[in-house]
């Protein structure tokens, strides 16, 4: 009952006129960051963190999370409409959507996109409200060995994960550890690594690092390698699904949404594995496997949105009850609470019990909203994918311009800024993930400070991390994140080798 009572109170707060507001905003704007290829939610909250210093903390948290999801919704229109995935989670939704689009049935599949979105999202969001409060409960028991190593995990699950290779995420990873060792170390009060610049002193501020890596580099990328793409557009047709498509569509839904769930809590690569699980499960199971690749099948439509909505919906859990990401846009947020003095983690249901249900409450009507938005304003959408590329980045640079000179109002920031778009753009170029540096950065800092609190548990001894049952787990877990894949890799090839001659013998 206390859960339902919390809930109730965070209906109250989210349902105040200037909230709804802002998470109307963050809906809209994140529909229209969704349809626009290129553009993710990740980029745009970065560019946006300014707004962190004028604005209320409950108030632009409601409007992230209404950018985070919202940029789901819109993803679809473009997978479908043009074949071009707006985000990464709606690559799958491509395959079928855009078969369906070609012939003629555009609106059946916006439709089961939008629909299958909203009841995802309700239903992950009923999950995190029951299962949240719970986490939360027993990672207040966790020490500094076991926060040190469940940071250490996260460490390496976004490196390995979020790259195509893992050297270069724990490159990337690297470069983030080593911007968080700027500025005055928090124990001693040494300065460190700061070249003799004072702007230095205060270490590197999340806000421009964020923008820098993501609005800026996503710019200069776009300009000079991405630019010249041809795309064409299949027609629209009316936003509605039959009876067949109906029956069809809601089964796929109930399915997506609980193999996406779990993906989203464990920092597994965001919403792209649990879409390519929920297709393949969806063709298993479908009686209509002609159209898979053919005509295009309504669930292999149904299935990957609705995944991807669980998912991303479920990626609120690990980061406000341990404080950890396990996507770019929760590395980013995780940023914005800092820069209210806030650190996510088990204490958070109780210091700030009031944002965080305000939070979750937000997402129940953000969720109605994307659903009033994305079905009868699909066409005003559509409308967006007009806008020409040069105009539509050369603004981007602009307002990260502004948002950063804004905070400090120091022209040393607008250098560091656009040296740190220099670095997003070498990293996008050579396929760096961007996102271990930000949570390098972010966490850094902290898994130091947890590190040194349990030495001192341990008297200096290393075997405080082996000596306590919780620390000893996630430290096999990590080994075996870093093994496993090379051994079954290995023992793949070994096999490989050994049935080789046999079967040319």
């Amino acid at each position: 009952m206390d859960i339902w009572n919390q809930l109730l109170a965070g209906f109250m707060t989210a349902g105040t006129p200037i909230n709804l507001l802002w998470s109307l905003l963050g809906c809209t704007l994140g529909t229209a960051i969704g349809v626009l290829p290129g553009l993710g939610p990740a980029t745009v909250v970065a560019m946006l963190l300014p707004i962190t210093l004028k604005v209320e903390a409950t108030a632009s948290m409601i409007f992230f999370a209404g950018i985070y999801y919202g940029a789901m919704y819109g993803g679809s229109t473009t997978s479908i409409l043009l074949n071009t995935p707006g985000e990464a989670g709606s690559m799958v939704t491509a395959m079928e959507g855009n078969k369906m689009a070609k012939n003629g049935r555009a609106g059946a599949a916006l439709a089961t996109a939008a629909i299958g979105s909203f009841v995802a999202g309700t239903i992950a969001t009923v999950l995190v409200t029951l299962f949240a409060p719970l986490v939360a409960e027993h990672a207040i028991k966790l020490g500094p060995p076991e926060y040190f190593m469940l940071m250490l995990l996260a460490f390496i699950t976004v490196s390995a994960v979020l790259g195509r290779s893992k050297l270069r995420g724990l490159t990337a990873l690297g470069i983030g550890l080593a911007m968080g060792l700027i500025g005055i170390d928090q124990i001693s009060g040494q300065v460190r690594y700061t070249l003799g610049v004072p702007e230095l002193m205060d270490g590197l501020e999340v806000v421009l690092v964020a923008v820098g890596l993501f609005a800026v580099g996503e710019a200069l990328f776009v300009v000079l390698y991405d630019n010249k793409v041809q795309e064409t557009r299949n027609k629209m047709s009316q936003v509605h699904m039959t009876r067949e498509e109906w029956k069809r569509s809601w089964p796929a839904w109930i399915r997506a949404t609980f193999i996406g769930f779990p993906f989203g809590t464990i920092p597994a690569g965001g919403s792209e594995i649990p879409t390519f699980l929920s297709y393949a499960t969806e063709k298993k199971l479908s009686r209509h496997k002609d159209e898979f690749g053919t005509t295009g099948a309504i669930e292999g439509v149904a299935g990957p949105e609705a995944a991807n909505n669980a998912a991303i919906t479920a990626t609120l859990i690990p980061l406000l009850t341990l404080g950890i990401p396990t996507s770019n846009t929760t590395a980013i947020l995780l940023g914005a609470f800092q820069n209210y003095g806030i650190n996510p983690g088990p204490q958070l249901f109780d210091t700030n019990g009031a944002l965080v249900w305000a939070l979750i409450a937000s997402l129940y009507i953000g969720n109605v909203m994307l659903l009033v938005l994305n079905l009868p304003l699909v066409k005003l959408w559509v409308k967006l994918l007009d806008v020409p590329k040069p105009q539509l980045y050369a603004g981007i640079l602009i307002f990260a311009t502004v948002g950063v000179y804004g905070m400090r109002q120091s022209a040393f920031d607008l250098v560091l800024l656009y040296g740190i778009g220099l670095l997003g753009l070498v990293m996008r170029r050579y396929d760096f993930p961007t996102a271990p540096v930000v949570v390098g950065m972010i966490l850094g800092p902290l898994a130091e400070a947890q590190l040194r609190n349990a030495m001192s548990i341990g008297e200096g001894h290393w075997r405080v991390f082996i000596d306590r049952p919780v620390s000893l787990g996630l430290l096999l877990v990590i080994v075996s994140v870093l093994v496993l894949p090379r051994l079954i890799h290995r023992i793949r090839r070994a096999r490989g080798m050994t049935t080789g001659p046999a079967t040319i013998h």
